[in-house]
């Protein structure tokens, strides 16, 4: 067992051993299995260490350990040939990769080879090429022995947990289960009035094109047409993953809109809906436990387990249906003033929890095409947060700022201030503005309510309502209140 991250502080490498050893033996462990060697180590600082007392020098510990104990994998290379995809790739030249391990007999390229798909279908392909690793580099290689991991190429389309195997004698292995995306958004082109001015890919049919590349060598990744050819679903694996995926793109010249993130949900053996739900484990400052277990208990988190773990600090672990946590990262941030850590992994489908509310506060609507000015911004400060900063160019409906209050605010963040002839000393204020909060991709896409967007370009993160139009909006609110929603329709 190998304790990561010793060189943090507050870390502590000897309760997490106590609690690998606890949960050995609450799975039914015997006593060889929990009679473990452990090596402790810091990934950043590239050191490996037999104690935590010990001084530091290199990964040598750690690699006599793996030679020493982890024995050489059992294969049979004499065998029917069969390799189970472990993940995959896609490159411009050789096109989808196949990557795993070869669990038995031998396979060369030229020879013909047989994929054996998930819903049971095969396909017959030969293999062009077979590559193995040396480091992060790729190598070609004239043949693939039972335990060696290896990339091979020359068929059409695969995913993970399928088998490649012979065609006169296949050797078909059970299928690796691969958790289903859990949160989606929709990706969509640009229509702010800023369109093409810092992007270079602005058409759908270049974003489309981007998406089904992405999702050639992304395992987890699913994109789904719609209605409208300028408009994708794209559901992944959490915030994160989509985050990853957002932020890709912008470096690569792409400019486009991004909705609000939805869970994935399905009917359950009943007809009911299920929801997603992670388990969460906060590392918080002790101060702070009674704020974070408040708000998550709200969204439905339920505690698991709460422990101690010294140095002021202490570890809760939730429950909690995975909309709890759509737009909570950045509450966490400030309720435990920065020092907190949160860590999600998805637990299981379970019953809806229930409405969980929205964005507390509303938003500060810009009211017409303008040059964000000092003065005008200076006046607006007690009306709430701004994201802009003076000399930025807005455009009508754009959002601008978070409102002190819950409801929405129309406002004209580029008047100007009246000059006349006559001066006079302490007539003219000295207008300080507080610095504007910058948001991060992950913070953007959490903060927008259903009515509002976020647009992507590779220099900007901007907020935006759908309907620019302050009239128009209104018009699609009272429709919606009717029950008649047209919002996309008014774009």
């Amino acid at each position: 067992m190998v304790i990561n991250k010793i060189d943090r502080p507050g870390c502590d490498p000897h309760g997490a051993v106590d609690a690998v050893l606890d949960l050995f033996i609450s799975l039914g462990a015997t006593d060889e299995q929990c009679d473990f060697p452990i090596v402790y180590a810091s990934g950043k600082l590239g050191y490996a260490v037999e104690s935590p007392e010990d001084a530091p020098r290199d990964l040598t510990p750690l690699l006599n350990k793996i030679r020493e104990h982890v024995p050489a994998p059992g294969v049979d290379s004499d065998a029917a040939p069969a390799m189970q995809v472990t993940t995959f790739d896609h490159d411009e030249y050789v096109g989808s990769m196949a990557i795993g391990r070869v669990e038995s007999g031998v396979f060369r390229p030229g020879e013909r080879a047989l994929l054996v798909k998930r819903d049971g279908s095969r396909e017959t392909f030969r293999i062009n090429h077979v590559f193995g690793f040396r480091g992060l580099h790729r190598l070609e290689l004239n043949e693939a022995v039972a335990g060696d991991i290896v990339a091979m190429t020359g068929m059409d389309v695969l995913n993970v947990g399928e088998t490649i195997t012979s065609v006169e004698n296949p050797r078909i292995l059970p299928m690796i289960e691969v958790d289903a995306p859990t949160v989606s958004i929709e990706i969509m082109t640009n229509t702010s009035p800023t369109m093409g001015k810092e992007g270079k890919f602005v058409t759908s049919a270049k974003i489309a094109e981007r998406l089904e590349r992405e999702k050639k060598s992304n395992v987890s990744l699913k994109v789904e047409a719609t209605d409208s050819p300028d408009r994708f679903t794209v559901v992944g694996r959490g915030e994160l993953h989509l985050a990853v995926l957002i932020e890709t793109m912008r470096r690569e010249g792409y400019e486009f809109m991004v909705s609000r993130p939805k869970v994935v949900t399905r009917p359950g053996p009943g007809g009911e809906t299920q929801e997603p739900y992670e388990i969460v484990i906060v590392d918080i400052e002790t101060a702070h436990t009674g704020a974070v277990i408040e708000s998550l208990s709200r969204r439905y988190g339920r505690i698991t387990n709460l422990r101690d773990v010294g140095m002021g600090r202490t570890r809760v672990e939730f429950v909690i249906p995975t909309r709890g946590l759509i737009g909570y990262r950045s509450r966490f941030l400030t309720e435990t003033r920065g020092t907190g850590v949160i860590n999600s992994m998805f637990h299981e489908y379970g019953a809806w929890a229930g409405e969980i509310g929205e964005r507390v506060n509303g938003a500060l609507i810009a009211q017409e095409d303008c040059t964000a000015v000092t003065y005008a911004l200076w006046k607006l400060e007690d009306r709430g947060v701004f994201f802009v900063a003076p000399g930025e160019k807005l455009y009508a409906g754009q959002v601008i700022g978070i409102h002190t209050r819950d409801n929405d605010l129309v406002v004209n963040p580029g008047k100007m201030k009246k000059l006349t002839n006559i001066r006079a000393a302490g007539s003219d204020e000295k207008n300080i503005l507080k610095p504007p909060k910058a948001l991060t991709i992950e913070e953007a896409i959490e903060f927008i309510n259903d009515d509002e967007l976020v647009e992507f370009t590779p220099k900007s993160i901007r907020l935006r309502k759908r309907v620019l139009d302050h009239n128009n909006r209104k018009r699609a609110d009272v429709r919606a209140d009717k029950g008649t929603p047209e919002i996309r329709d008014a774009l």
